[in-house]
């Protein structure tokens, strides 16, 4: 790839960053001023852009280990808390994991807006790793559930920032592109996880399904802190004073296409972690076939890169648009099929049928967030981060908690799982034809440039 395809100006020849001044750090704390000087040494290889793709996807992938790999632990999870069988207090461990990622990202974002992209996500790995090992160290449910958050919460920075990078070196269908070739392989991860999950669990206790994430997110911080170039002229940084954060927070706000676009996100991504949250207890509780909880998720993890990958080979061809109106058809037909399905035999539909209609789901799901996310952010270069960070924190929050509202209405059928499917993905496909689409006029708000 060249720079004709978009990759020219990929990354700045920059040989060195000047580190902030104590003032500039000051209200941060020592802490955070020392990872920001360490983060801004002199980068003197710059990336390729193939390397680029595989740093936000892995940015955007340690998210996703940090939750998959810990799901076949559910049941060992359930018994070392003194929980019911088929009690799901225990998908509290993603949720909460959830509600920190959606916080700390509206600190990481104005953070990397003003510091640069290499130390907010210097810093975040950092929170990630404690979190991670703190969790693993806990003796009860809410002391896990504690750092759980506070991991969550160093995980924002590599979720805004990755957004943010994409941003700051892509426009529009190429910028669709690139971010749909790193969910592609981001998602990977989700497919191998839980089968690598049942394996650690076979030799070791749970909580080396927390352990592993953080050793993971070890090994990038060091690659983070020796390697990755900085995206963010010092000449683009902001300030993170409280009058810059409202402005750049009210454009965020003010812009249709990004409000209506960040809450459609927020729709499709409820969707998909409702899939997560409820997977394992609908293959164990209702279906019964626990030992085959890992490959059947695996068979979904595939067809969502798989997705992902078709949308970055048809973006630059067809266009985010059109992709976002064909795709809105697609999801609102199969998620429609599921309701159907899981009406059959008093909700307990053969296990064939059933997770045929959500696998052929999730794929347009992957093809549309990437586009979604991408639409959102086009109208807004200049406030990168903060515009990454407040649809990451919309998405993430709002995800979570319709997630969790539908991990509640589990009756032992399916039927309530496939209800909430298709109106959140009704409510999401409505922000993005009618309140996004539908709503702009001449090139006021332009869904790619």
């Amino acid at each position: 790839m060249g720079d004709d395809c978009g990759y020219g100006h990929l990354v700045p020849e920059i040989t060195e960053v000047a580190p902030p001044t104590g003032a500039n750090v000051g209200a941060t704390g020592v802490a955070t001023g020392a990872a920001i000087r360490g983060a801004t040494k002199a980068i003197r290889k710059p990336l390729s852009p193939r390397a680029f793709v595989i740093v936000v996807a892995t940015c955007m992938g340690v998210s996703a280990l940090s939750i998959d790999l810990g799901l076949p632990a559910f049941a060992d999870i359930r018994s070392e808390f003194g929980l019911s069988a088929d009690s799901t207090r225990v998908s509290a461990v993603i949720t909460m994991y959830f509600l920190g990622l959606a916080g700390g990202q509206l600190f990481f974002g104005p953070m990397s807006d003003k510091f640069g992209r290499k130390p907010a996500l210097t810093l975040g790995f950092t929170v990630f790793v404690i979190g991670a090992i703190g969790a693993s160290l806990m003796t009860t449910l809410g002391g896990v559930l504690a750092f759980r958050v506070l991991w969550g919460v160093g995980a924002a920075a590599p979720r805004v920032v990755a957004m943010a990078m994409v941003r700051d070196t892509q426009q529009g269908n190429q910028m669709a592109r690139t971010m749909s070739l790193a969910m592609a392989i981001f998602l990977i991860v989700p497919v191998i996880a839980p089968s690598l999950g049942e394996v650690l669990l076979t030799f070791s206790p749970w909580r080396i399904v927390f352990l592993v994430p953080g050793a993971v997110g070890l090994l990038v911080l060091t690659w983070i802190v020796r390697r990755l170039p900085e995206t963010l002229p010092p000449d683009k940084r902001r300030s993170v004073s409280p009058r810059a954060l409202a402005d750049a927070m009210g454009q965020v706000l003010r812009t249709r296409q990004t409000a209506a676009l960040g809450l459609a996100v927020a729709f499709l991504f409820g969707a998909m972690i409702s899939f997560v949250g409820s997977s394992e207890l609908i293959i164990d509780d209702v279906f019964g076939r626990p030992e085959i909880f890992a490959v059947m998720f695996g068979v979904v993890g595939i067809l969502l890169g798989a997705g992902a990958l078709l949308n970055a080979h048809l973006v630059v061809r067809i266009g985010i648009e059109r992709m976002l109106r064909v795709g809105s058809i697609y999801i609102v037909v199969m998620a429609a099929v599921a309701v159907a399905v899981s009406r059959i035999d008093g909700g307990v539909p053969p296990l064939w049928l059933f997770w045929t209609s959500i696998s052929l789901l999730m794929p347009g799901l992957s093809m549309m967030v990437p586009n979604c996310n991408t639409a959102a952010m086009v109208p807004l270069p200049h406030v990168a981060g903060m515009a990454s960070a407040a649809l990451g924190a919309v998405s993430t929050a709002g995800g979570a908690l319709l997630g969790s509202i539908a991990d509640a209405s589990f009756d032992g059928t399916v039927r309530p799982f496939a209800l909430h499917i298709l109106v959140y993905v009704i409510l999401g496909v409505f922000s993005i034809n009618v309140l996004a689409l539908g709503r702009r006029r001449g090139k006021e708000a332009p869904v790619a440039t």
